[in-house]
């Protein structure tokens, strides 16, 4: 059998990261990674920031009109990574929070299992602010609900690697969260039709003057609006996801 031919791309959603996509941009370009960059309705200064960057021969600019959320964003552009004829589409975000120094391991791992998604789990340093620790084990254990697992260990991580073709697929048959709902919520469904999660450790860091576009009252409803949905969905998959668990 001939071996599927793994040609990774990185996806950057960029939403007014003018300051910090550039330094973002060139540390995964030095790692060899062809990048698209998702201009989700950025100010005019940052959108003039992503031209000038869309001027290189590895850069792809996707430019969206109007801002449509991180989950938006990122599934336009993997949808344009699957269209370009990458297998596989590295997300990291624009504002330098993830380390870019960890994308040789994440890649190693995908080339290794690559129908598998690798995907992050954050190792904090100082920087990481509490409210945001218990925001998101709140979400994880409710992962972990919905999902009848613990493979998952972190939902909420933006760095981490898709193998496209399942993942376009998905988006072609549901509907998801198009804001912060989205990292979560694409793992649980990736994770209900088979697809492995495969957990790294990468170090995260907070920026002490960083953008953060987080709202607290919109998308924490949106969260518990995608896992009171979530859980209905897992209570009619349940008898297929304990069944699997019993025969792995």
């Amino acid at each position: 059998m001939t071996r599927a031919v793994f040609r990774p791309v990185a996806v950057i959603p960029v939403y007014n990261h003018g300051d910090a996509v550039g330094a973002v941009a060139a540390n995964v370009r030095a790692g060899g990674l062809h990048c698209i960059l998702v201009d989700d309705g950025s100010s005019a200064d940052c959108a003039a920031v992503l031209d000038a960057l869309a001027q290189a021969p590895d850069v792809t600019l996707v430019r969206l009109a109007l801002n449509q959320g991180k989950g938006g964003a990122m599934m336009a552009g993997l949808r344009a990574a699957a269209a370009a004829g990458w297998s596989h589409a590295l997300q990291i975000d624009a504002d330098g929070q993830h380390d870019a120094r960890d994308i040789p391991a994440f890649l190693a791992r995908a080339a290794a299992q690559p129908g598998a998604v690798i995907c992050g789990t954050p190792v904090y340093d100082e920087t990481v602010p509490m409210g945001r620790l218990v925001g998101r084990y709140a979400t994880h254990v409710w992962v972990w609900i919905n999902s009848l697992s613990l493979e998952i260990r972190d939902s909420m991580c933006g760095f981490r690697v898709y193998p496209l073709a399942p993942v376009v697929k998905l988006f072609d048959e549901a509907r998801l969260g198009r804001r912060m709902d989205f990292d979560p919520e694409v793992l649980v469904r990736l994770h209900w039709r088979g697809v492995a999660i495969v957990s790294v450790p990468t170090r995260v860091t907070y920026p002490q003057d960083g953008l953060s576009h987080f709202r607290l009252g919109l998308d924490n409803w949106l969260i518990t609006k995608m896992h009171t949905r979530l859980a209905f969905g897992m209570l009619a998959r349940s008898p297929l996801l304990l069944w699997r668990k019993v025969t792995r």
